[in-house]
């Protein structure tokens, strides 16, 4: 397990070095190095003894750990730990921080594991850039009002998307006055911004939905939210206020029987399916049974019910990229739209 380990936090520690969080890579490499001199990480990596590097990247075993470690820095359970991280003002001291995560590796190993033992949810509200362009290309291809069901929500912050001020390269869309303003390096054609953009219903699902109105769940989002990328941690702030304000809702549910359950064409509307990085962490038995769901519901779609799959995700085979595919029934039609950053940084429109 050990070499496996140590592959998989030296690979995550290169990605978050490219997607600008130099503190996580920089601590990474330090847990890294500390695993080559024989630290055992309190059995907190157990579960995954069986697993070679990919399977533990592909379970974001790293991003589990330094999840758990930012969690107990936003609670104030760790003194040491926090006067390590970065923070509007101060800079980060890895080599501090990493000496305190080891002591709290073994002081509080049991509310870390507890932690890791559920998968990331994140909620990086900036993918709403990157979504939006196929939400409007819907809008204009349809003409109608849209009907939207978001799977993989976590607490449903983008479920909110319209309720968005975007920066598209300079063409604005959204309400001028909204709290949550996002913008994009955008580089293409323009975005159909002129399109007629109404959302007439919404509902979102997730397998463990996060309980905004619980301050450990709160928490949870913004403590996968790197430390070091205080924008991101301000937006996602931002968006929580807007969602508890609008009493967002997402139902706890498998999205596979929910999207069979709740998902159908309905005439005067246009049926969007959305997800965001969340493909990737189904079983490859669950992809499948999605996959056949949605294309019962493109199945029954018509010229007055339009229905569209929408999605960002990490392109297949390499995963190397991330992009934005639409598909648009009752034609059946399949295109990207866009390559985007995994973060929303930017985006590159086809259109």
């Amino acid at each position: 397990m050990t070499d496996a380990l140590i592959q998989t936090f030296r690979r995550q520690g290169r990605a978050c070095q490219n997607l600008g969080s130099p503190f996580h890579a920089a601590l990474l490499a330090l847990a890294a190095d500390d695993l080559e001199g024989g630290w055992d990480g309190a059995g907190l990596f157990a579960p995954w003894a069986e697993a070679d590097a990919m399977a533990m990247f592909a379970d974001a075993v790293p991003l589990r750990f330094l999840g758990g470690l930012h969690d107990m820095v936003l609670e104030g359970a760790d003194a040491e730990l926090a006067a390590a991280y970065p923070a509007p003002g101060r800079a980060a001291d890895p080599a501090r921080a990493w000496a305190a995560a080891r002591a709290a590796v073994a002081a509080r190993t049991e509310r870390l594991a507890a932690f890791m033992a559920h998968e990331p949810q994140t909620n990086e509200v900036r993918r709403s850039v990157c979504l939006i362009g196929g939400f409007l290309e819907v809008a204009r291809a349809s003409g109608l009002p849209l009907q939207v069901f978001e799977i993989g929500s976590s607490a449903g912050l983008n479920l909110s998307f319209d309720r968005y001020r975007y920066d598209l390269g300079g063409a604005c869309v959204g309400p001028a006055d909204a709290p949550v303003r996002l913008d994009t390096d955008w580089s293409g054609p323009a975005a159909p911004v002129d399109a007629p953009l109404q959302v007439a219903a919404r509902a979102a699902c997730d397998r463990r939905p996060g309980d905004l109105t619980d301050p450990a769940q709160r928490r949870r989002l913004l403590a996968y939210i790197w430390p070091d990328q205080f924008e991101r941690l301000g937006r996602i702030r931002a968006a929580i206020d807007l969602a508890l304000e609008l009493g967002v809702k997402v139902d706890a549910a498998d999205a596979v029987a929910w999207t069979r359950e709740r998902v159908a064409p309905r005439a005067g509307r246009a049926t969007v399916l959305f997800h965001s990085v969340f493909w990737q962490y189904m079983p490859a038995e669950s992809q499948a049974a999605l996959a056949a769901a949605i294309a019962d519901v493109g199945a029954r779609a018509g010229a007055e019910a339009p229905f569209a799959w929408l999605r960002m995700e990490p392109a297949p085979p390499s995963m190397a990229a991330m992009e934005v595919r639409l598909t648009l029934w009752p034609a059946g039609e399949d295109r990207v739209l866009a390559e985007v950053h995994p973060h929303g940084a930017w985006v590159k429109w086809a259109g």
